[in-house]
């Protein structure tokens, strides 16, 4: 039997994330077979099966991956932000738009919405914690009205991951991203102190 070291398996890890994260985004996870995976990966199921346990649980690592992506991209908006509420603004925003590259429209909106129910609970406590933390600095500068911002987080993050879905199901997803982006102004305008 053959041990492989730490580094080694790590890379194996990587390299099968890396190659899953491809072949979804180029031909959708019903699409993509366990043996044309890993073939391409130059990696046997059995690696596969130790690291990730079938499809469906690479599917839900390689979604995870792509979440703290968009993740670090959100939130890297709030942090250069010159102005509180217009950085939540445009993070809001850009998460819509998120919904029109190719990658995240079909491994996240689409394929993990079909096969896992969506993102993980964990991801989704992650997201809703993030704007909870974001709203009580604004609530607390007197930007928008004091509420339970948890609850609020909630709505808009709900809001959100709806609107995000439904841009990414049409064939016309600019004409939808307008319309969203304009109704998420309308929408987010209400929470500001009058």
């Amino acid at each position: 039997m053959v041990r492989r070291t730490r580094a080694e398996m790590e890379q194996t890890r990587a390299t099968l994330l890396a190659t899953a994260r491809k072949v979804f985004s180029e031909h959708g996870y019903a699409a993509s077979s366990m043996d044309d995976l890993t073939a391409q990966a130059n990696l046997t199921r059995g690696a596969l099966y130790h690291h990730f346990g079938d499809k469906k649980g690479l599917l839900a690592a390689v979604v995870g991956q792509i979440d703290a992506e968009m993740d670090q991209r959100l939130q890297t908006i709030s942090d250069t932000a010159e102005d509180a509420w217009e950085g939540f603004l445009r993070r809001c925003h850009v998460y819509l738009e998120m919904a029109l590259e190719p990658e995240i429209q079909r491994i996240v909106l689409r394929d993990a919405r079909a096969v896992l129910g969506g993102t993980s609970p964990e991801s989704q406590r992650h997201c809703i914690a993030s704007m909870q933390h974001l709203l009580d600095s604004l609530m607390r500068q007197g930007i928008v009205e004091h509420t339970d911002a948890q609850a609020l987080a909630s709505l808009i993050y709900g809001s959100l991951a709806e609107a995000a879905f439904w841009i990414s199901e049409g064939e016309d997803g600019k004409a939808r991203l307008a319309v969203a982006s304009q109704a998420l102004d309308l929408l987010l305008r209400g929470v500001l102190v009058k």
